[in-house]
């Protein structure tokens, strides 16, 4: 919200009952002016902006095995870190998204339970456990060439996962996989078929 500029008179004993009067008339025979409208759209450009609470970035190439990288980015968006929900997406060199997905909080947050010493968390090491789970949810070692191995079999169970897709990737040994956990146990694995001219979901 843009401040409210208040006028004030430093001296309000200078202003006398005549002045006042005089002030009221004019007030009540002046045609009332309307204010300009509310810039509604910069109010929902700062509140887009300003309930992002954690980014993460990285570039790495991805649907290309060599050249111009591709950008992996994790936002945060919400009120706080354990209400809100994180927008995975990647973007090749020429700006285009090839890849979204959304993660809740409880995505991000389901593994603490490995790691918890007592029946509870705080919600302070909470946060904190999630913060760390953004800033870590790129990194070098979670990506793979080749994307699948030349002589691992096809299984079947991945939507969207043909086995024409499969063998075509492997005998691609620079397709590059990306691998990440949602939630507790979930482990994904994705890559970018050249056929399907598409992100695919290997695990």
């Amino acid at each position: 919200m843009l401040p409210l500029l208040v006028a004030c008179n430093a001296t309000p004993s200078a202003v006398n009952e005549e002045t006042v009067s005089r002030a009221a008339d004019r007030q009540g025979s002046d045609t009332t002016q309307a204010l300009p409208a509310p810039d509604t759209a910069r109010t929902k450009a700062v509140s887009a902006l300003s309930d992002t609470l954690r980014v993460a970035r990285l570039t790495h190439n991805f649907s290309r095995p060599k050249g111009p990288t591709d950008k992996f980015q994790l936002v945060f968006r919400g009120p706080s870190i354990l209400e809100g929900a994180a927008e995975f997406t990647i973007t090749d060199p020429n700006g285009q998204v090839v890849f979204r997905e959304m993660l809740t909080e409880p995505d991000l947050e389901a593994v603490l339970v490995y790691e918890m010493k007592a029946p509870t968390a705080t919600r302070a090491e909470r946060e904190t456990f999630v913060l760390r789970r953004i800033d870590r949810f790129f990194l070098p070692v979670q990506f793979h060439t080749p994307a699948v191995g030349a002589l691992t079999p096809f299984v079947g169970g991945i939507e969207n996962l043909a086995p024409a897709t499969w063998t075509d990737l492997a005998k691609r040994p620079d397709a590059i996989g990306f691998e990440y956990l949602k939630g507790k146990e979930d482990r994904r694995h994705i890559t970018w078929s050249p056929l399907k001219k598409q992100t695919v979901r290997l695990q």
